[in-house]
C-alpha cells in the first residue's frame, strides 16, 4: 500500500479548516496555532502551516508576524465584493449556456433539497444545495476560469449566507431559484441572468438583511 503522500495531506488539512471556517467550527476572529491545529486534526504542523498559507491567500485567516494567525473577522465590504465577483461569474456562465433536460432536472432536484433544508433549519445541506444549483450552468458553460474564480470567493460569502437563511429571507431565495430554473429552461437567458443579478445584487449592493 502507497504512503499518503504529503501533498494529500496539505490537501486534507486545507478543506478540513476551511469548512470549519466556513460552518462557524472556527469563529472569525479566533487565533489559531499550528500546534493546536495540527493535534485535532492528527496531522504533524508543516501540512497545516500550507493549509493556514493558502486560507490566508484567499482571505479566510490573516496573519500578523510574530504576532498572531486568526480567522479573518466577517467585514460587510468584504462580503459585498465577493458577492459582486462571484456574481459576475455566474451571470458570464449565463450568457452562452444552453441547458439539457437532464441538467435542467439536476437543478430542479438541488433546488428541491434547498428548499427542504431551508424549512428544516438545516444550513449545512442548504449550502450544498446551492452550490450544487448553481454549479450546473457553470460547469455547463464550460469557462473553466469562471468556475475557479467561483470556487475561490465562495467561501468569503458562504459565512454571512449561513445567518440569513435561518430567517424567512430563506423562502424568497427558494422562488429566486425556481425563476432561475424556469428561465433557463424556456431558454430565456436574457430573464435568467436577471435573476441572477437579483440573486446576489442584495449583498453587494449593501442591502444583507435580503441576500440570497
Amino acid at each position: 500500500m502507497e504512503r499518503v503522500g504529503r501533498s494529500l495531506l496539505r490537501d486534507a488539512a486545507y478543506e478540513r479548516l476551511r469548512a470549519a471556517i466556513v460552518d462557524g467550527t472556527l469563529e472569525p476572529g479566533l487565533v489559531l496555532r499550528g500546534d493546536d491545529l495540527a493535534e485535532r486534526l492528527g496531522l504533524s504542523r508543516a501540512p497545516v502551516r500550507d493549509a493556514l498559507g493558502r486560507l490566508a491567500a484567499e482571505g479566510l485567516v490573516e496573519s500578523k508576524p510574530q504576532s498572531f494567525t486568526r480567522v479573518t473577522p466577517l467585514v460587510e465590504r468584504d462580503v459585498r465584493d465577493a458577492a459582486a465577483v462571484v456574481g459576475a461569474m455566474h451571470d458570464l456562465a449565463l450568457q452562452s449556456v444552453a441547458l439539457t433536460g437532464e441538467q435542467l432536472d439536476r437543478m430542479r432536484a438541488a433546488g428541491e433539497r434547498f428548499a427542504a433544508a431551508v424549512r428544516a433549519g438545516d444550513l449545512d445541506a442548504a449550502l450544498d444545495a446551492d452550490d450544487a444549483l448553481h454549479a450546473v450552468p457553470v460547469l455547463a458553460c464550460g469557462n473553466v476560469a469562471a468556475a475557479m474564480t467561483i470556487e475561490r470567493f465562495t467561501p468569503l460569502i458562504r459565512r454571512a449566507e449561513r445567518l440569513l437563511w435561518a430567517s424567512p429571507h430563506g423562502e424568497r431565495s427558494v422562488r429566486r431559484h425556481d425563476e432561475l430554473i424556469g428561465a433557463l429552461a424556456a431558454g430565456d437567458r436574457r430573464r435568467a441572468r436577471a435573476v441572477n443579478r437579483t440573486i446576489w445584487g442584495h449583498i453587494h449592493q449593501g442591502d444583507d438583511s435580503a441576500a440570497e
